[in-house]
């Protein structure tokens, strides 16, 4: 078999399950479709604190929820998976920045250490950072 052949066989058969994977909702991204679905998310991994208003990202892929013992719970996409986090002032690795409508955030955490979260306007970036410096925050 001539080496030619070898590769368009290898190209083709790597194309074709990239294909298969796609057509079958391998590569779908998880959504949030509403304030609800973030609570009930959340709920699911931390169902005792009470949530006291949630900001959704313009698409969807991530939610920040104010809690009454003034922590913030996160939800967000990864994959067609969701992950939530609680964090306190401890967790945070430097303030969190805006810029317009977008909300740049680093955490401790070397498992999801963060990112970067577009809203639909800049007045509710604002008051997600501003979640995270709110006076009486846990530790």
């Amino acid at each position: 078999m001539s080496l030619g052949l070898l590769v368009a066989m290898v190209v083709i058969g790597v194309s074709g399950v990239v294909l298969l994977v796609h057509l079958t909702g391998g590569s779908r991204r998880a959504r949030l479709a509403d304030e609800a679905a973030a609570r009930a998310r959340f709920g699911v991994d931390y169902p005792d604190p009470a949530i006291v208003a949630v900001h959704l990202t313009q698409d969807g892929d991530a939610a920040f929820l104010a809690l009454d013992d003034g922590r913030v719970g996160i939800v967000a996409a990864v994959g067609d998976r969701f992950l939530t986090r609680l964090v306190g002032a401890a967790d945070l690795a430097g303030a969190p920045r805006v810029a317009g409508a977008t909300l740049m955030l680093r955490l401790r955490d070397f498992t999801w250490p963060g990112g970067a979260f577009t809203f639909a306007a800049e007045g509710e970036a604002r008051a997600v950072a501003a979640l995270f410096a709110a006076p009486g925050r846990q530790a």
